[in-house]
């Protein structure tokens, strides 16, 4: 039975949703997965990415070090919680049946992405990636997620589908956690909804990985974030949700 985060996240579905396929989703092809911080990729596409590696491949490209989840920890230093992240990403890929070759760690600072002297070059890694993979769909966060790393994430994955034609699906974090009226704010779009059916476990395994994103790890930060257990149980029950922007 649904609890309650997950029974409201169900009666906030669009009208037109429809339920997908992952296949119907990449186009048979590898999944391109562009996740701002290492979480988001399980959070959002662990379904997605469990079953993309179990079929034609998948591949994560990580835009931030998350280095600033935690700030003024006496222990955990930034460099340090950045290796950490690194590898709570990489135990998280290997639950959905990838590894550290699945990885594109672009290691821009968390919470400082949005100068224009790193755009050009993350773009340019999103569509060698692209290139490189063979993917036919990029997978990258609303722009609608209230996190500046976020935003600047769904632009660079909109631009990378303009260049070279990639299918483009908006996964949403935050906003679907946040703001339940988000969906006005995206325009003409269709919405996808992915069971994640058997790969429920792996992409719950997945997200516990991020064991400092749980609270399990760091206890001496000034400023601290953790993933409440509503919000983990919300991503860890409710369909993936992908949104598609409609053509004019």
């Amino acid at each position: 039975m649904l609890d309650r985060p997950a029974l409201l996240d169900e009666a906030q579905r669009g009208p037109d949703a429809v339920a997908a396929s992952v296949a119907q989703l990449t186009g048979g092809a590898p999944a391109l997965v562009l996740a701002p911080h290492p979480d988001d990729e399980s959070l959002g596409c662990g379904a997605l990415l469990a079953a993309s590696f179990a079929g034609p491949g998948a591949h994560v490209i990580c835009l931030t070090d998350g280095g600033a989840s935690h700030l003024g920890s006496p222990t955990w230093p930034r460099e340090a919680l950045s290796a950490l992240r690194r590898r709570e990403l990489e135990d998280a890929l290997s639950q959905l049946g990838g590894g550290a070759g699945d990885l594109t760690w672009l290691g821009l600072p968390d919470a400082r992405t949005d100068t224009v002297a790193n755009l050009g070059p993350t773009l340019a890694g999103v569509i060698e990636a692209a290139r490189r993979t063979g993917a036919r769909s990029l997978f990258a966060p609303c722009e609608t997620d209230p996190h500046c790393d976020h935003e600047v994430a769904a632009s660079i994955a909109r631009a990378a589908a303009r260049m070279t034609g990639l299918r483009l699906f908006s996964y949403p974090v935050w906003s679907r956690w946040h703001d339940p009226g988000f969906r006005g704010r995206l325009g003409r779009v269709r919405e996808h909804r992915l069971d994640p059916g058997p790969w429920r476990a792996a992409k719950s395994a997945a997200i516990r990985c991020h064991h400092s994103q749980l609270g399990e790890v760091i206890r001496d930060a000034r400023e601290a974030f953790a993933m409440t257990p509503a919000f983990v149980e919300m991503f860890e029950t409710g369909p993936e949700i992908f949104f598609e922007r409609e053509p004019r």
